[in-house]
């Protein structure tokens, strides 16, 4: 279009001579455009032939469709048959297959391969027995087989492939292997000729070895010297498939001199074909074939590869690991030492070509190498964990550091990110000496590509724990000293995931911070990372990674070992989330109770959860008052009786009050559901019951190991006061060896701590103190190794059976006596534990003074009081 008319003129338009053909030019654009358009419509005769009787059955309106319609409705006839099969096998294989035969006589390309992929889901589908199958479509198959276009060719060879794994063997011998001297010939065509040489190597594990040696090895013999080197590569690759058919004595009278001889061919791809079949069937050779005959044509091709074409070089790349564990053994220390620099060599390969110009001032072939040469990077990366087996682990800082430094440092994605996968591999193998690859955690944790962040934190929970248990020093004195950089280039990763459009890779990276505890103190964890998954909570606006935050969150709360630090938490979850102004935020909140009820006992949900999540039902926003009532069945199941009989009359009654009350039709409807549901189930009791032993038990280990967690930290205290230093972890770590207590709680051991009217002895006193101590740091280094996924679950059931054992220390009466207001154990005369005993925390009540206006709590900012949508999905 033509610019505006200047602003002097702008008050009549400017129909002068240049202006009149700017308009004509642009309506001759928009006549070009509407061509298209116009071509496609039909005509009223086109549509009429494309018209079919909608009386006609589908049997019936296919056999017409074939007859008299049009390719294109042809092709859907071949492409629904598969249905028909399913739907009248008999009429199918009598009226529709016939006409289907004859159409594919002058098929064109579309039809060709539409008509191969349904006759091979008819028989991946088994819609008729093998008999038929092959009675009906195996001619059909092996006639189109030599079909002039490559691709049709191919197509129909691969459901030919699939048809010979369940023919028996006499018609394989009469209707494909007969037939296959004569397409074997030199005399057909060379598209013929690799046909034959792919049904070659998959008839051989149909037949004998006897069969195989008098019939199929001459042919393919014949063909490993054929004239065009395509045929002799495509058959070389074919003789691993036929190796395994034969047997290991004919392996080596035949097809081990075809390979010699095909390694030394002039052409380089059969050259490469017979390579890699030799190092695919190492194992089929003994020690002599290898040493004598294989490692010198391994050696020849290495030493040549560097003057061939660069794809034998990205194959020899990718399959060399697998060579030097083959040949393993069998090197000279000379020849090891050759192996190895060549390796090296492979992995800088087109880094020491120094070039300061602009990509598109390099010559494409230039590009093409360069490609070439990251292709082969890349394989190396992959075939690292091969190498260090290879080297030894213990020689690896001498002779394979500097590789790996270098494949980190790759200035490639590609090759960073490969070798990120296989980091976790590398840390295994490197057992004791993994602290050598320190640097490059952080350096892969700090990358500027998220791919290869996305690639590295698939195990890293268990890189982690590689790092903080090995090395040199023990294992508790080098937790987090060797990894200083360690918390930052954590926190740095999650912000550039954060504030990248990849979501899922900041939902995976949040859900493997749930293994921190286990790495770092529970006071960095608080003050590095517990405010993020907060802040996470409040702003993020993708659920997933909400979630994942949530669920971290919960589990860092779980082995936080500060009673003061788990109060404010607490605390902040409700004001700021169940309490909170958005209903967004409300929701949030129901996920987390949903968390905290998976991840820590009955009794800290409803000491801390359970008053707060049940007064969301006088939620002024539907779907908050919805996603509650989901809830309330695990809500319930957190009670137990008679001990929470006050908390359960105070859930039946917000229910009655949602019965009785509620005026949005969805979420009454889910609350009648919600009903059923709730009076079919069965109440805990505090006792013992068979159909809840298991639940039961585990629960009784989660909220055992919150009582320790609560012991630790005033153990902790008193000694501080006592000696007027803090208790290392390496100090627990050596009482708990030296004493070698168990992470059950002994029967000798009472629960309850002695008050100052006790009758013990002063040094009873002491003695109890210490085994608490001892028994505490047990758990804190033993809690953590159960799944980050399934912290639910108990340690072993060796550990459940001795914890039972000691059940009767637990009892109803026990409670721990210390000097803050920690969770007890409940029990059947004391009154249920509530919420607002708790001074530190806000109370359970919403109140008038916390009461959100009902306008301004139906959504984040302000939205009405029912929201449109019933659930929130984030975008993909």
């Amino acid at each position: 279009m033509h610019p505006p008319p200047p602003a002097a003129a702008a008050a009549a338009m400017d129909f002068g001579q240049n202006s009149l053909f700017g308009y004509m030019e642009d309506l001759q654009e928009l006549t070009i455009i509407e061509r298209p358009v116009r071509r496609s419509l039909k005509t009223p005769e086109e549509i009429e032939r494309l018209t079919v009787d909608e009386d006609l059955s589908d049997i019936e309106r296919a056999v017409y469709l074939l007859s008299a319609g049009q390719d294109v409705q042809g092709t859907s006839v071949i492409a629904n048959l598969p249905f028909l099969m399913r739907q009248n096998p008999a009429e199918t294989l009598r009226r529709v297959l016939p006409k289907v035969r004859e159409v594919l006589h002058v098929a064109g390309v579309e039809m060709q391969l539409t008509a191969a992929v349904s006759f091979l889901t008819i028989l991946q589908e088994e819609s008729v027995s093998v008999h038929t199958y092959a009675h009906s479509f195996l001619q059909v198959i092996l006639l189109h087989l030599d079909h002039r276009d490559t691709g049709v060719s191919n197509a129909w060879l691969e459901t030919l492939l699939s048809v010979i794994e369940v023919l028996p063997k006499e018609t394989l011998r009469h209707e494909i292997l007969n037939p296959l001297v004569s397409k074997a010939q030199l005399s057909q065509t060379v598209q013929s000729r690799l046909v034959s040489c792919k049904i070659l190597g998959k008839l051989t594990n149909k037949f004998d070895a006897h069969t195989i040696k008098r019939e199929i090895l001459p042919l393919v013999k014949s063909l490993c010297q054929d004239v065009e080197y395509e045929v002799r590569s495509c058959m070389c690759r074919q003789l691993e498939n036929i190796a395994q058919g034969i047997g290991t004595e004919l392996t080596k009278s035949v097809v081990l001199p075809e390979l010699i001889e095909l390694s030394r061919d002039e052409g380089s791809s059969v050259r490469l074909a017979a390579f890699e079949t030799l190092v695919n069937l190492l194992d089929v050779f003994d020690t002599d074939d290898r040493s004598q005959t294989i490692l010198p044509l391994v050696k020849s091709f290495c030493e040549k590869s560097f003057k061939a074409d660069e794809s034998i070089l990205i194959s020899l790349s990718f399959h060399l690991g697998k060579l030097c564990h083959g040949l393993y053994g069998i090197f000279t220390p000379d020849q090891h030492l050759r192996f190895l620099e060549f390796y090296k060599k492979l992995c800088t390969l087109g880094l020491q070509q120094e070039n300061g110009h602009n990509e598109n001032q390099i010559p494409p072939q230039i590009l093409e190498q360069e490609k070439k040469y990251i292709s082969v990077r890349k394989n190396c990366a992959y075939n690292f964990p091969a190498m260090i087996v290879f080297v030894d682990p213990k020689n690896f800082h001498l002779e394979l550091y500097s590789t790996f430094f270098c494949l980190c440092h790759d200035p490639e994605v590609p090759v960073r990110y490969t070798i990120a996968i296989c980091f976790y591999e590398v840390s295994k193998l490197l057992n004791s000496g993994v602290y050598l690859i320190h640097k490059e955690l952080i350096t892969l944790l700090q990358d500027e590509s998220l791919e290869v962040l996305d690639a590295l934190i698939d195990h890293l929970p268990e890189i982690l724990e590689l790092m903080s248990t090995g090395g040199e020093s023990s294992v508790q004195e080098n937790k987090l000293s060797s990894l200083p950089d360690l918390i930052p280039a954590l926190t740095a990763a999650e912000q550039r995931a954060a504030a990248s459009l990849k979501w899922r890779t900041h939902e995976k990276l949040l859900q493997k911070y749930a293994c921190l505890p286990h790495i770092i103190s529970s006071d960095q964890i608080y003050y590095r990372f517990l405010q993020r998954m907060f802040t996470i909570m409040m702003t993020n606006n993708v659920l997933p990674v909400q979630k994942a935050a949530s669920r971290t969150l919960c589990i860092f709360l779980r082995y936080n070992r500060k009673q003061e630090q788990r109060h404010e938490v607490i605390q902040k979850l409700i004001e700021q989330l169940g309490q909170g102004k958005s209903y967004w935020n409300r929701l949030r909140f129901l996920d987390t109770c949903e968390f905290i009820i998976e991840i820590f006992s009955k009794s800290f949900f409803c000491k801390y959860f359970f008053l707060p999540a049940i007064e969301l039902t006088h939620d002024p926003v539907a779907n908050v008052r919805m996603k509650l009532c989901y809830l309330l069945p695990k809500v319930k199941s957190t009670l137990k009786i008679p001990a929470d009989k006050h908390l359960l009359q105070q859930l039946e009654m917000c229910v009655r009050k949602l019965l009785c009350q509620e005026k949005d039709k969805d979420v009454l409807a889910i609350v009648k559901r919600t009903v059923l549901e709730l009076d079919r189930m069965e109440m805990s009791m505090d006792a013992f019951q068979k159909k809840f032993y298991e639940k039961d038990l585990l629960d009784q280990e989660k909220e055992r190991e919150e009582l320790l967690l609560m012991e630790m930290e005033q153990l902790e205290k008193e000694k501080q006061q006592n000696d007027g230093r803090p208790v290392s972890d390496k100090t627990f770590e050596k009482k708990r060896r030296d004493t070698k207590t168990p992470t059950t709680l002994p029967k000798s051991i009472p629960i309850s701590v002695p008050g100052p009217s006790g009758t013990s002895t002063p040094s009873t006193s002491k003695e109890i103190k210490k085994s608490k101590l001892i028994r505490s740091q047990s758990f804190n280094n033993q809690a953590f190794h159960a799944k980050y996924g399934n912290l639910d679950k108990c340690a072993s059931k060796s550990s459940t059976a001795g914890y039972t054992s000691s059940v009767s220390g637990l009892g109803k009466t026990s409670v721990i006596s210390l000097p803050d207001d920690s969770f007890r154990t409940r029990n059947a005369s004391s009154t249920p534990t509530s919420f607002p005993s708790n001074p530190s925390l806000p109370s359970t009540s919403r109140g008038t003074g916390n009461s959100v206006d009902p306008k301004s709590s139906g959504s984040k900012d302000t939205q009405p009081r029912k929201a449109t949508l019933k659930s929130r999905k984030s975008n993909p």
